[in-house]
């Protein structure tokens, strides 16, 4: 078999104008085709992390891409822990990021002097 290359009017994985769906992510307007899911909208603006660890604080964003390993959980409106990577992104959507401290331990207490 011989390689060739392709013009780009023929190339079926070249980008073409496609009609685009609008999000707010903390704050910002966030853009990406229609039918993407929020972690493809978030990936096409150049964000490659949304969420930190609770113990160390290392970030994380996509992994999986299936929806087994939670890495890409983020809050849309009032509903938290959705993964980013199985929620198609829709017209107007209000996201926030999470990145909560670990919660304490069953009988740690704070220590006061």
């Amino acid at each position: 078999m011989t390689a060739h290359r392709l013009s780009p009017e023929h190339d079926p994985a070249e980008r073409i104008e496609v009609e685009r769906v609008s999000i707010t992510v903390d704050g910002e307007q966030l853009t990406g085709p229609v039918g993407s899911t929020i972690a493809g909208v978030l990936l096409e603006n150049g964000r490659d992390s949304w969420r930190t660890t609770s113990r160390d604080r290392r970030p994380r964003g996509i992994f999986c891409g299936i929806g087994v390993c939670y890495d890409c959980i983020l809050t849309v409106g009032d509903e938290r822990d959705v993964r980013a990577c199985q929620r198609r992104a829709c017209e107007g959507d209000v996201v926030s990021l999470q990145s909560e401290g670990r919660p304490a331990a069953a009988g740690d207490a704070e220590e006061t002097s």
